[in-house]
C-alpha cells in the first residue's frame, strides 16, 4: 500500500470510526487549475456553513483528510454557537503552477453554485476577503466580505480572535479560579491575523506573552509591541506558561506534548487542535483544561453567518461572540458531573445540539 495512503485516517466516505459525511464533492477546473475539496459533515441544522481553505499540502490525501476533519469542526461549532447551520468546509490546493488566483476563486465560486445551497463558504487559512469577492461574482453562497450600503460585514479574523480571547479568560478562571488575565502567562502558537489580534487583547489584560512564529520579523514586532519572549517554533509547545494559545495550523497536541507540557490551560484559534479525542483524555488525567477549538474560536462563523442573513450589526455580533465564555463555563460543569474529558464532552454536547434547530 502506498505510504501516504496509510497515513489517511478515514475512508472515501468519512471519518474512522465516524458517521459518513453526506457529501464530498471533489472537483478540478482545467483552465483556472483549481482542484478542490468540499467536504459536508452533516446538514441537521440547516445548509452546511464553514471557510475554504487555500493551502499547500503534502500529498492529495492529507488535503482530502483534512477537508473531512475540518467539516466535522465546523458542525460542532454551528451547532455549539446556536446557529441554523450545520457543518461543512472547503479546501483549495495550492499549487506552485497556479498563476491566476481570480480565475481560480471564480472557478471555485461556481463549484460552491453548483450545489445549489447546500455549503455556503467564505474565508479561512490561506483565503481573503478579495478571494472572496471572486466567488461572490459567481455564487451568492459566500460570506466575510464587505458589504454595500455598511452592511456588517467582511474579515471575520477580528471576532474569531475576541471570541478565543473571552474564552481563555472564563478557561483560565476554571482552571486558575483567577478572574482576570493580570499577570498570567500565555504562549501563543502563530501571529497571524488571529494569534495577532489575541494578543493585542491579551497585552491589553496584563497577560505576559511568549510568542513563536515562522516570519521571524512578525516575532519581533510582538516582543517590541507587546513585551512578548520569543520561542522557537518547534518548542512552544513546551515552554513554562500558564496558557497554550495555539493559533496556527491544527494537530499542535501530539501524543507527547499532552503527555509532557506543563501547561494549566489550552485555548486557542487554530482548528483540530488535538491530533485525536485521546489527547484529550491525556490533558484531563494531567489536570490541564482544554477548552475545545471548535468551541473557543466561533467568532469568526458568528460574524459570517450574521452578515449572510444580514440580521446584525456589530455590537450584537459581539455580544453574540461574549457568549462563548458562559457556554465554556458551562462545559466545565459537564466535565464536573460526567467526568469525561473537555474535548468529549464537548462533543457529546455539540451531538445533542445537532438535532436540535
Amino acid at each position: 500500500m502506498d505510504r501516504l495512503t496509510t497515513n489517511f485516517a478515514g475512508t472515501l466516505f468519512g471519518l474512522h470510526g465516524e458517521p459518513a459525511h453526506e457529501r464530498i464533492v471533489v472537483a478540478s477546473d482545467a483552465e483556472s487549475g483549481l482542484q478542490a475539496v468540499i467536504a459536508v459533515y452533516n446538514t441537521a441544522r440547516g445548509p452546511a456553513f464553514g471557510g475554504c481553505r487555500y493551502w499547500q499540502y503534502a500529498s492529495d490525501y492529507e488535503a482530502y483528510h483534512d477537508a473531512l476533519r475540518l467539516s466535522q469542526g465546523m458542525a460542532f461549532k454551528n451547532a455549539l454557537a446556536g446557529l441554523p447551520f450545520g457543518g461543512g468546509k472547503a479546501v483549495i490546493l495550492k499549487r506552485p503552477e497556479q498563476m491566476d488566483r481570480t480565475a481560480m476563486f471564480k472557478a471555485f465560486g461556481r463549484l460552491v453554485q453548483s450545489m445549489g445551497g447546500v455549503y455556503l463558504t467564505a474565508e479561512d487559512v490561506g483565503t481573503t476577503a478579495d478571494d472572496m469577492r471572486a466567488v461572490q461574482s459567481e455564487t451568492p453562497y459566500v460570506s466575510g466580505i464587505p458589504r454595500d450600503n455598511d452592511v456588517y460585514g467582511g474579515n471575520p479574523s477580528p471576532r474569531t480572535a475576541y471570541g478565543v480571547f473571552v474564552g481563555l479568560k472564563a478557561a483560565v478562571q476554571v482552571a486558575m479560579g483567577r478572574d482576570t488575565l493580570d499577570g498570567v502567562s500565555v504562549a501563543v502558537q502563530g501571529l497571524g491575523s488571529v494569534g495577532w489580534d489575541l494578543c493585542e487583547r491579551l497585552h491589553r489584560a496584563g497577560a505576559e506573552l511568549i510568542v513563536a512564529d515562522i516570519d521571524a520579523v512578525r516575532a519581533e514586532k510582538a516582543r517590541q509591541m507587546f513585551g512578548a519572549q520569543i520561542a522557537d517554533t518547534g518548542r512552544i509547545a513546551s515552554v513554562n506558561a500558564d496558557v497554550f494559545a495555539p493559533c496556527a495550523l491544527g494537530g499542535s497536541i501530539t501524543e507527547a506534548v499532552a503527555a509532557e507540557c506543563q501547561f494549566k490551560v489550552i485555548a486557542g484559534g487554530a482548528n483540530n487542535q488535538l491530533m485525536s479525542l485521546a489527547e484529550g483524555d491525556v490533558l484531563h488525567r494531567r489536570g490541564i483544561f482544554y477548552a475545545p477549538d471548535f468551541l473557543v474560536n466561533a467568532g469568526g462563523i458568528i460574524s459570517c453567518v450574521r452578515e449572510y442573513l444580514g440580521s446584525a450589526d456589530k455590537q450584537s455580533v459581539l455580544d453574540e461572540v461574549g457568549l462563548i465564555a458562559p457556554r465554556v463555563f458551562e462545559l466545565a460543569e459537564r466535565v464536573k458531573v460526567s467526568g469525561v474529558a473537555p474535548a468529549r464532552a464537548a462533543v457529546a454536547w455539540a451531538r445533542e445540539m445537532m438535532v436540535l434547530r
